[in-house]
């Protein structure tokens, strides 16, 4: 009943464990999947044959080397803070810890508090009587950020002083329907409802006030006595202003090296055995005209994955286990804000939290391939900088800005 089954499923995995040795053995560059003679397999007489052949096409790239010393060399940016840059985040971070006053008059940026009525239905209608009126209409005590309004209808309200009545039209004021909601205090749903005739008297006036620059301010951006005057807060800002690019400084140079080994590496790829490949692995997902439209991207990720294995296979480079979970675990930290330390309970927290993560099966092992091709290639990115010449050169947050848009 089961024999010929049983037979099947044993000679596929022979099948699949054979050729990957056959790759293997002969260092092969190989490209896509074996492709197997799917008319020499169909022809197979599975109830009487003892013998079987089976015949594969694999793609192959052109032999290469990687040759460190012959590689153009790279240009490392060194982000620096110029004064504009630190003027900028210093009166963020004012804005950001501002304080409250109460204003006189209405202006730009405050906040109103008062009455909201509406004077006319939504129809634009009047009611029958003044009590139908007055239970129709909509009243509510409420606040209008100023700076949510649109800006046409800004005029009606700035100069105004407490205890003055504006009367103005709702969804002029507010067109946008999430800011309707916010200053009549309603549903969104709801909001797109009320239009037509308001008035709203105004009860108080608020406005946020820039911090000081003062000892009190230094404390709460950088923590408690870590600088003492504007000098030294202005040395600390440009050394955060640094460290926050410093990761996109790295992302541009990790880019900048991989054209630089794709560029200066020659490999010839089997293009027509890619293309049909393609077809038919996506099984109609992609027709011949988007694999062409998209093939020269597709040809540069398979050429640099070439290049990492053989800079891998020259230095060695191999990922183990507890190299990925020792990354699965500083992802947790972040992610979750957990402090390092010698707390033994929250280090085995996050360890139970690290492993769950790359043992789960829910997504067939994805996030353990993930993570450890993340760490495979941070090792081969790493040992390339050191063999290649890098050159460093200074450059500003502005300058570095269209660097990156540019490329």
């Amino acid at each position: 009943m089961y024999g010929k089954s049983i037979m099947v499923d044993e000679i596929n995995s022979m099948l699949s464990r054979t050729v990957s040795q056959y790759i293997r053995e002969n260092k092969l560059q190989v490209v896509g999947d074996p492709v197997p003679d799917r008319e020499l397999a169909g022809a197979i007489d599975w109830d009487n044959q003892t013998d079987f052949a089976f015949s594969y096409t694999l793609g192959l790239a052109s032999e290469f080397d990687i040759d460190f010393s012959d590689l153009p060399s790279v240009t490392q940016y060194e982000i620096q803070a110029g004064e504009a840059e630190i003027d900028s985040t210093i009166a963020d971070l004012r804005q950001r810890f501002h304080s409250h006053s109460h204003g006189d008059e209405v202006a730009d940026g405050d906040t109103i508090y008062g009455e909201l009525k509406q004077v006319s239905s939504p129809e634009g209608g009047e009611s029958e009587s003044a009590e139908n009126a007055s239970a129709d209409l909509f009243s509510a005590k409420t606040a209008f950020p100023m700076n949510q309004m649109a800006e046409e209808a800004k005029g009606q309200f700035i100069g105004a002083k407490k205890g003055d009545v504006v009367t103005f039209v709702l969804e002029h004021a507010f067109p946008d329907e999430k800011a309707r909601a916010t200053a009549t205090g309603v549903k969104k749903e709801e909001a797109a409802d009320l239009t037509g005739e308001f008035t709203f008297e105004i009860d108080d006036i608020t406005r946020h006030e820039p911090a000081e620059l003062n000892q009190e301010f230094f404390d709460k951006v950088l923590g408690a006595g870590a600088v003492e005057n504007e000098e030294q807060l202005r040395q600390k800002v440009a050394e955060i202003v640094r460290g926050n690019y410093s990761r996109e400084a790295n992302q541009l140079l990790r880019l900048d090296i991989e054209k630089t080994l794709i560029d200066s590496t020659p490999i010839l790829l089997p293009d027509e055995f890619l293309k049909n490949w393609l077809l038919e692995v996506n099984e109609g997902k992609f027709t011949p005209e988007q694999v062409e439209e998209q093939y020269d991207d597709f040809t540069k990720s398979v050429k640099l994955q070439l290049i990492k294995n053989k800079i891998a296979e020259q230095a060695d480079i191999k990922v183990d286990d507890d190299e990925v979970l020792a990354v699965t675990r500083e992802m947790v930290r972040e992610q979750f804000g957990f402090m390092g330390g010698e707390n033994e309970e929250m280090n085995q927290t996050i360890d139970r939290i690290a492993r769950n993560y790359l043992m789960d099966e829910k997504n067939n092992g994805q996030n353990y391939s993930s993570t450890y091709n993340r760490v495979y290639d941070d090792k081969v990115i790493g040992y390339a900088k050191t063999q290649m010449t890098m050159v460093t050169q200074e450059i500003t947050v502005d300058e570095f800005k269209a660097l990156v848009e540019n490329r």
